[in-house]
C-alpha cells in the first residue's frame, strides 16, 4: 500500500472571471476547492462586459495579443500559452455555450447573453466539485513561518472570525473599478499585509474629463473615422483611427477608452489632438475649403461648415479656431482659412482628469509582477499564495483582452495551486 496523500485544500478569494476559472482548474487538478465570494452572485463584472453581451476573448495569436497589453505584456506569456483565447473558445463550446467571432475578432457567446457564460462556468465549477460560499469577505490571510524563515500560507480568516485552513490560497479579488460588482481593493490590502508591493492604481479604459467647455456643448455627438493622438512632448504615446463620443463632462467612446491606457501619470504632460479629416492632407483640405467658400461666397461661414462637419460641431467650430462664424465666405482671409484647416487636422483637447476609478472598466496598477512567478502565478514572497486577474498589475486595450487575461491567469493559478507537490526522492 502506498502512503495516503494529504488532501490539498485550495481557497479561491473572489468569484469573478479569474476566480471562477481558477476554481475550475484547481478542482480538475484534484484539489478540494472552496470559492469565497463576498457578494450574492458570481461573475458580476462579467455581466456588464461588452454591454451585457460579454466580449469573452479575442480570437488572435499570442504575439498579436501581447501587442494589445498596455502594461507588463511579457509577464503574461506563460499564462496565455497555457490557456489561450482559442482554449477559452473551446472550453465554452465543449460545455455547450457556442461562441461567435465578430468584427475586431471579438468573441461573444452566440446568444449574446453574458449570463450564459457565467452559467456555463458555474456548471463547470460544480463538475469540478467546487464549494461556493457567498457573503464571505476575507479579513486576513493566515500564515506560518517555516524553520528556514520562509512564509507559508495556512488559510484565510473571514470578517466574521471564521478560520478556513488551506494549503493554497488564490487571490482573485479584482481591482478598484466597478465597485458595485464587489471589487473594492481587498486584494491589494491582503497582498500588502504579507509584504507584497503594489503599484499606484488608476482607472483605465476610462472616460476623460476635459478642461474646456465646448466638449460639453457637443454632448451626445459621436464621431466616426477620426484620429485621436496623444503626445508627451514630441513622443507619440498613442494614435488611432476610430470612433469617439462627446459627453457632458468631456470625451468617451472606444478611442478615448483605449487612449486612457497610455496617459502619462501627470495629465498636464498629455497633449491630445483630434484629426477630424484623417483621409485628407492639410493641402487637400485647404483646396476643398476654398472651393466650398467660393461656391457659397455670400453665405455665412458657419452655414457652409456643415459640408465638412456634423451640424452641431460646425456651429461652434469657427469660435474654437478664433474665427468669426458670422463672416461672409467671400471675406474669409487666407490666415483664417489656415486656422480652420489647422484645427480640422489637429484640434487640441485639453484634459482635466480621468473619470472616477469607480466608473472605469479596468484598474491599472496592482500587485507588482516582479513578485509573482509568471510560470505558476505563485507569490515569490509567500509560498502557497497565488494571484489571478485584475489584482495583478496588468491591463490591456478594449476588445476581450482583459477578460482573457483573467481566464488565463486564473487557469494557470488554479492548475498550479491544485496540483500535487512532487515529493523529492530522498
Amino acid at each position: 500500500m502506498g502512503m495516503s496523500v494529504p488532501e490539498r485544500r485550495v481557497v479561491v478569494v473572489g468569484g469573478g472571471a479569474a476566480g471562477m476559472m481558477a476554481s475550475i482548474f484547481a478542482g480538475k487538478a484534484g484539489a478540494r476547492v472552496t470559492l469565497l465570494e463576498r457578494g450574492e452572485k458570481l461573475g458580476k463584472k462579467v455581466y456588464i462586459t461588452g454591454k451585457g453581451r460579454c466580449n469573452v476573448t479575442n480570437d488572435c495569436t499570442l504575439d498579436e495579443f501581447l501587442r494589445e497589453v498596455a502594461r507588463n505584456p511579457r509577464f503574461l506569456y506563460s499564462a496565455l500559452s497555457f490557456f489561450s483565447p482559442q482554449d477559452m473558445m473551446q472550453l465554452l463550446e465543449d460545455a455547450g455555450c457556442p461562441v461567435v467571432v465578430q468584427r475586431g475578432r471579438r468573441v461573444f457567446p452566440a446568444t449574446e447573453k453574458a449570463s450564459d457564460v457565467t452559467r456555463t462556468l458555474a456548471r463547470l465549477m460544480q463538475q469540478s466539485g467546487v464549494e461556493v460560499r457567498y457573503g464571505s469577505r476575507v479579513q486576513a490571510l493566515m500564515t506560518e513561518t517555516a524553520e528556514d524563515g520562509a512564509l507559508h500560507v495556512t488559510g484565510v480568516r473571514l470578517m466574521d472570525g471564521t478560520a478556513l485552513p488551506a494549503e493554497r490560497v488564490i487571490l482573485a479579488t479584482g481591482g478598484l473599478s466597478c465597485p458595485l460588482t464587489g471589487s473594492t481593493g481587498d486584494g491589494y490590502r491582503l497582498a500588502e499585509s504579507l509584504g507584497h508591493t503594489t503599484t499606484p492604481r488608476m482607472g483605465v479604459l476610462s472616460a476623460i474629463e476635459t478642461d474646456c467647455d465646448w466638449c460639453g456643448r457637443l454632448q451626445g455627438l459621436a464621431l466616426k473615422n477620426v484620429t485621436l493622438t496623444l503626445k508627451k512632448g514630441k513622443k507619440v504615446l498613442y494614435s488611432d483611427l476610430g470612433e469617439m463620443l462627446f459627453t457632458h463632462f468631456g470625451i468617451s467612446g472606444p478611442l478615448t477608452l483605449t487612449m486612457s491606457c497610455h496617459l502619462p501619470e501627470n495629465l498636464a504632460e498629455a497633449n491630445v489632438t483630434l484629426d477630424l479629416k484623417p483621409g485628407l492632407t492639410a493641402q487637400q483640405l485647404d483646396t476643398r475649403l476654398q472651393r466650398e467658400l467660393a461656391e457659397d461666397s455670400r453665405r455665412q461661414l458657419r452655414n457652409v461648415l456643415p459640408h465638412l462637419l456634423p451640424a452641431s460641431f460646425a456651429e461652434i467650430f469657427p469660435e474654437l479656431c478664433g474665427v468669426d462664424g458670422s463672416k461672409v465666405c467671400a471675406q474669409v482671409t487666407k490666415e483664417e482659412r489656415e486656422k480652420l484647416v489647422s484645427a480640422l487636422k489637429a484640434l487640441p483637447i485639453p484634459l482635466k482628469k480621468l473619470a472616477p476609478i469607480e466608473e472605469a472598466i479596468v484598474t491599472r496598477g496592482g500587485v507588482n509582477v516582479r513578485e509573482i512567478d509568471p510560470a505558476t502565478m505563485e507569490s515569490r514572497k509567500v509560498s502557497g499564495l497565488y494571484f489571478a486577474g485584475e489584482v495583478i498589475d496588468v491591463d490591456a486595450h478594449t476588445g476581450g483582452y482583459n477578460l482573457q487575461i483573467a481566464w488565463a491567469t486564473g487557469a494557470l493559478a488554479g492548475q498550479s495551486a491544485g496540483e500535487e507537490e512532487e515529493i523529492e526522492a530522498i
